[in-house]
């Protein structure tokens, strides 16, 4: 049997270890990896639950073409990282469909919503791997639904992807 889990110090986690190990299934977290194969984990709060909804409800209503999903496990160079929320079109949908664990790029958008927990150097540096790893916009929402665009060329007024979407999500 496979053991699924680093179980030494020097033995790194996988992304298949993480999903895989019992443990770590129910766990009130978003877990990602970085770059040293270590486990990340970030707590979930009733604010940032509702702002994933709403945007995810948001884009889905807004942006034909594609699927929206939540917490996506998409590969980077500092590994797996989940994104909030993100829309993937058809073709991109069709170029990941056999990738049953993580995808290996970036679908078009990635949504981070902010949590008290964030620095602004880490939602910047993830800003940073999701445009490397082939998103077309990244999009930031700030504790109070205040949203910002990102393409690889800077900062947007709004989405080129999706401008009828809002500047500021309420709840």
């Amino acid at each position: 049997m496979d053991k699924p889990a680093a179980t030494d110090a020097f033995e790194a986690w996988t992304w298949e270890a993480v999903c895989a190990d019992p443990h770590l299934r129910d766990l009130p977290f978003k877990i990602e990896l970085n770059r040293y194969n270590q486990i990340v984990m970030s707590p979930a709060n009733a604010f940032h639950s509702r702002y994933q909804g709403k945007i995810l409800r948001l884009l889905e209503r807004l942006l034909k073409g594609g699927e929206c999903m939540p917490e996506l496990a998409v590969m980077t160079a500092d590994n797996v990282k989940a994104p909030d929320v993100v829309w993937a079109s058809k073709a991109a949908l069709k170029a990941h469909e056999k990738e049953k664990i993580n995808w290996s790029s970036s679908p078009e958008i990635c949504v981070e919503v902010i949590s008290p927990s964030n620095t602004r150097a880490e939602i910047e540096e993830k800003r940073a791997l999701y445009l490397e790893s082939g998103a077309k916009e990244v999009w930031v929402c700030s504790l109070d639904g205040k949203m910002s665009f990102f393409a690889a060329a800077g900062e947007l007024e709004r989405s080129a992807l999706c401008p009828s979407f809002p500047l500021r999500v309420k709840l």
